[in-house]
């Protein structure tokens, strides 16, 4: 049993001498679902995605159990996936609040823009966390003598995705632009640490990223304002 777990564990295939993990292919699979089902705005994404975050973390915290994988582990993006969970759980429950009533078919939740007192709070939990976690990242050090630009990166796609899973839950606009600035830096953190299928599928995320915000957008604006008036005739 243990033989077959841990011939599980570590199958991949080799892509050009990179030994690419199938739990890296299939955690990233998982997401990529979870980030269309989210543009439709359903609640099946959360569930998706807590399946990703688990896989995802056994491949970024195995690398620093790994003997000789030649790749650098990546804590802020292992431990991230603790508080994907985490928040998704919190999503997973929103969302189904916010559908409880409607057509089967209809979206979960209507998007909005976070109010200025909303948007401000989660800017200054952003900012705040990436000094905490840079500074904790750094103290835990990454196994190998990482430059401190290393440690800021990695703080930022930490705190920023928790930002922006957050934002999701509350079904605030807002959080396609938060997942823009986490992939800003972590395409190029990614490639870095030679974690390639992650970076491909971010560049991915990218496109997909900037077709959700202008597809959430024309929601918050004609549902929204649908919903308004309803309430002003009933």
């Amino acid at each position: 049993m243990n033989d077959w777990l841990t011939t599980l564990y570590d199958a991949h295939v080799d892509v050009a001498g990179y030994p690419l993990l199938w739990r890296e292919i299939i955690g990233n699979g998982f997401g990529f679902a979870s980030a269309l089902g989210g543009l439709r705005r359903r609640v099946w994404a959360w569930p998706v995605g807590i399946i990703g975050n688990v896989i995802l973390f056994t491949v970024f915290f195995g690398v620093a159990l790994a003997v000789d994988d030649g790749r650098h582990p990546l804590y802020g993006q292992a431990f991230r996936q603790i508080f994907f969970i985490i928040t998704s759980v919190y999503g997973w429950w929103m969302w189904n609040r916010a559908r409880a009533g409607k057509r089967p078919e209809a979206p979960a939740i209507v998007p909005r823009w976070a109010t200025t007192r909303e948007r401000l709070g989660y800017l200054l939990v952003w900012a705040l966390g990436l000094i905490v976690c840079q500074q904790i990242f750094a103290m835990i050090g990454a196994g190998w003598p990482a430059p401190r630009w290393y440690y800021w990166a990695d703080a930022w796609i930490f705190v920023g995705s928790i930002v922006a899973t957050f934002a999701m839950a509350r079904g605030w606009v807002d959080f396609w632009l938060a997942w823009i600035g986490v992939d800003l830096v972590g395409v190029p953190l990614l490639w870095h640490s030679e974690y390639y299928p992650s970076a491909a599928l971010y560049v991915i995320y990218g496109a997909l990223v900037v077709w959700g915000f202008v597809v959430w957008l024309r929601a918050a604006r004609t549902e929204r304002r649908s919903a308004l008036e309803q309430e002003v005739f009933s």
